[in-house]
């Protein structure tokens, strides 16, 4: 009973936040003022776009890592931007901050009626397509599958069409014809292969990941995460390799391929 009422009340936990917030804004502020940093002032909104798309890898690493010490900071950095791109958009008459939080805010309300309104919901997958239908009727697009952005990862962006055109039911029931589907690629490529006609080879073998990213999303998992795991895993055996040919006193150049599968399945055992 003693602790609970040591316990911060919901309107001082808010008081607090507002003031934490408020501070930062007065920060970025103070930054981009004639008396702010030289750095921060001459920065436009897209000279800052590699460090954002940084800062959302970096967000990225510390989620895959589970790393939440880093996960609370590359937040913070990339809530920086968030304000630095506000800040420069209302230096010039744009929009303010404020703007901002409002539209978001409206638009979850907007898009979320089976919470803010009366409307039943059914499950994730009927809030999915009101959210995508509702988001083409305000946007006027004509297609589901307008508004993706056109610089996203690969892997991502054919994950994101396969979802949109998921949400209006064009997707198979369940996994088993996605493994055939991947089966029926691999061998298509396989024959590409044999003709040794390049455009060819190209074309299957973008069908073959695309499917596998359709897989991905059935099992279910994450394709750039699993790649990206992958990928760390091969790094980290073949630093292995090379740490143990130079206790050996060899070169990476004067092994032979046997030598250095058998320290790498070595490693794959141990592991």
């Amino acid at each position: 009973m003693a602790a609970a009422e040591h316990e911060p009340s919901q309107e001082s936990v808010e008081q607090q936040l507002s003031a934490h917030f408020l501070q930062l804004v007065a920060v970025v502020e103070r930054l981009r003022s004639p008396q702010g940093c030289p750095w921060d002032r001459v920065q436009t909104p897209q000279s800052l776009l590699p460090y954002l798309l940084e800062e959302v890898y970096e967000v990225m690493e510390s989620i895959g890592d589970g790393n939440e010490q880093g996960l609370k900071e590359e937040l913070g950095d990339l809530l920086l931007h968030i304000l630095l791109q506000s800040r420069m958009a209302q230096e010039v008459g744009h929009f303010t901050l404020d703007d901002t939080i409002r539209a978001i805010t409206e638009k979850l309300i907007r898009r979320h009626p089976h919470v803010f309104g009366t409307q039943p919901v059914r499950d994730a997958a009927a809030v999915q397509q009101h959210w995508e239908a509702a988001k083409q009727r305000e946007k006027g697009r004509r297609s589901l599958l307008d508004g993706l952005p056109r610089a996203l990862p690969a892997l991502l962006h054919a994950r994101r069409v396969q979802e949109k055109a998921a949400s209006v039911g064009f997707d198979w029931d369940d996994i088993s014809p996605v493994w055939a589907k991947v089966a029926e690629e691999l061998a298509e490529l396989q024959e590409a292969y044999q003709t040794r006609q390049a455009k060819a080879v190209e074309e299957e073998f973008g069908d073959l990941v695309f499917t596998l990213v359709n897989l991905g999303r059935f099992l279910p998992l994450d394709p750039e995460t699993a790649l990206r795991k992958a990928a760390a895993k091969f790094e980290r055996r073949f630093r292995g390799v090379e740490d143990e040919l130079a206790r050996r006193g060899r070169r990476l150049e004067d092994a032979s391929l046997e030598e250095m599968d058998a320290i790498w399945n070595r490693f794959r055992q141990q592991e």
